[in-house]
C-alpha cells in the first residue's frame, strides 16, 4: 500500500465512526458521547485535507521547488493540530452547560456498545497508520496516527464515564468527563502544532540517524579520510545530510569524486530517503 491508501482507510473509519458515535449519542443524550462524535468529524476533515496534501508532498521537484515538495506533510500536521483545538473548545464549551444543568442518560447499554465498536474501528486504523508512519516516514501518517489515538482515549474516557454515571447516579459526572477530554486532547494538539513548526524550521534528523551517519563516515578514517561539518535537516519524509570530505591532497579529482559517490551510497543505503551532498576538501597536513 502506498501513504494515500492509508489516508483513504483513515477517512472510511472517519465516515463509519461518525456514523457510530452519532448513533450512540442519539440513543442516550450523552454530553460525553457528543463530545467524541464531534472529534469524529474532525478527523474526517483532517484525513481528507491530508489525502491532498501527501499527493502535492509526493509531486517530483520542478522549477520552483528543486528539492521537491515534501515540506507539505508538515501543513497536514498542523491542521489537523489546528481542528483538534478548536474540536476540543467546542466540547469544553457545550459541556460546561451541562455540568450546571445535567440531565438523565438513556439506553446506556445500547450506546456503549455502539461507542465501543467505533473505537476498535479507530485503534485498528491509528495501529496501521503508525506503521506506515515509519514505513515512509511520514509526518503525515504519524500526525493521522496519534489524532486517532487520541481518539480512541477519548472514546475509553467518555465510556467511562457514562459507566460511572449509570452507577452512581452522579449525572454531573458526564459533563465533568467530558471537559477533561477536551483539556486532554488540547494537549495533543499543541503536541502535533509544535511538532510541525519544528519541521518547518528544518529541524535536524533524529539523534538516531545522525549517530548512523557518524558511524558511517568513520568507517572510511582507515583510508585517511576524515568528515567535518555534518549537517542535516528532515523535510517531511525525506531527509538531507550537507558534509565536508577531508581527503589525503595527493589524491586525484577521479579517486576523491569516486570516494565521495562511495560515501553517500554508503549513507543512502544506511537511510533510503535521504538526499546526500558532500564537499571535498584536502586533509590537513595530507
Amino acid at each position: 500500500m502506498e501513504p494515500r491508501h492509508y489516508f483513504w482507510l483513515s477517512t472510511a473509519a472517519a465516515v463509519v465512526t461518525i456514523v457510530l458515535k452519532t448513533l450512540a449519542w442519539w440513543l442516550t443524550g450523552s454530553m460525553g458521547l457528543l463530545s467524541d462524535a464531534m472529534e469524529s468529524f474532525v478527523n474526517l476533515a483532517g484525513a481528507t485535507f491530508a489525502l491532498w496534501i501527501i499527493t502535492i508532498a509526493k509531486s517530483p521537484p520542478d522549477r520552483d521547488h528543486p528539492l521537491g515538495h515534501s515540506k507539505a506533510e508538515y501543513f497536514s500536521s498542523g491542521f489537523e493540530g489546528i481542528l483538534i483545538f478548536a474540536a476540543a473548545g467546542a466540547i469544553i464549551w457545550s459541556a460546561a452547560g451541562r455540568l450546571f444543568a445535567p440531565e438523565p442518560l438513556e439506553s446506556v447499554g445500547a450506546g456503549l456498545a455502539v461507542s465501543t465498536a467505533s473505537s476498535v474501528i479507530n485503534l485498528l486504523v491509528a495501529l496501521a497508520l503508525r506503521r506506515a508512519s515509519v514505513r515512509f516516514r511520514s509526518i503525515a501518517l504519524e500526525g493521522g496516527a496519534r489524532h486517532l489515538m487520541t481518539d480512541v482515549w477519548t472514546s475509553a474516557g467518555v465510556i467511562l464515564g457514562v459507566l460511572l454515571v449509570a452507577a452512581t447516579g452522579w449525572l454531573w459526572l458526564d459533563a465533568a468527563v467530558a471537559i477533561l477530554v477536551g483539556l486532554h486532547i488540547l494537549s495533543e494538539a499543541w503536541g502535533l502544532i509544535r511538532a510541525s513548526a519544528h519541521g518547518l524550521m528544518d529541524a535536524a534528523l533524529p539523534d538516531e540517524s545522525v549517530t548512523r551517519i557518524e558511524a558511517v563516515l568513520q568507517s572510511f578514517a582507515s583510508r585517511g579520510v576524515y568528515h567535518t561539518n555534518l549537517r542535516t535537516r528532515r523535510a517531511g519524509a525525506e531527509g538531507f545530510v550537507y558534509v565536508d570530505i577531508q581527503v589525503p591532497s595527493a589524491w586525484t579529482i577521479v579517486q576523491t569524486h569516486d570516494l565521495l559517490d562511495e560515501i553517500e551510497t554508503a549513507i543512502r543505503s544506511e537511510l533510503p530517503q535521504t538526499h546526500v551532498l558532500t564537499h571535498p576538501e584536502p586533509a590537513s597536513g595530507g
